[in-house]
């Protein structure tokens, strides 16, 4: 199992904090921000790592939305995704997105009919009940 965090962000309008993979697994697809755990980090400090290097943006890490397993190369990924609010930065791609940006629920829904989506985030967001709010 290799551990990995990703962060559930939704800005005031109720849109959400999306990055397009720059890099596989699912490069090419939109994806929640985050990534691997390194040694001796906890959860929190991965999710504020991994949404400073990829987003721009520093967060404020809360609850846990939920867990999933997905197939990695060597192994299983092991991914925690935490609620996140925006306390600072700047909104920009970086490290191993090649896009970010906030998505409202018709943006989603047109991303996830047109096969844009990692499999199955659009599934998995629908059952957390943490798709975007407009």
């Amino acid at each position: 199992m290799i551990r990995c965090v990703g962060a559930v962000v939704h800005d005031a309008a109720g849109r959400l904090l999306l990055i397009k993979r720059g890099q596989a697994p699912g490069a090419g697809l939109w994806s929640l921000p985050g990534g691997r755990v390194e040694p001796d980090e906890s959860d929190a400090e991965a999710v504020v790592r991994e949404l400073r290097e990829e987003t721009g943006l520093e967060v404020r890490v809360g609850e846990l939305v939920g867990r999933v397993e997905r197939p990695a190369p060597a192994g299983v990924f092991e991914i925690f995704d935490y609620a996140g609010v925006v306390v600072g930065g700047s909104l920009r791609a970086g490290d191993d997105a090649a896009e970010v940006g906030w998505v409202d629920l018709a943006g989603f829904e047109s991303l996830s009919a047109a096969g844009e989506l990692v499999d199955p985030l659009a599934a998995t967001l629908r059952d957390w009940d943490a798709l975007p709010r407009r």
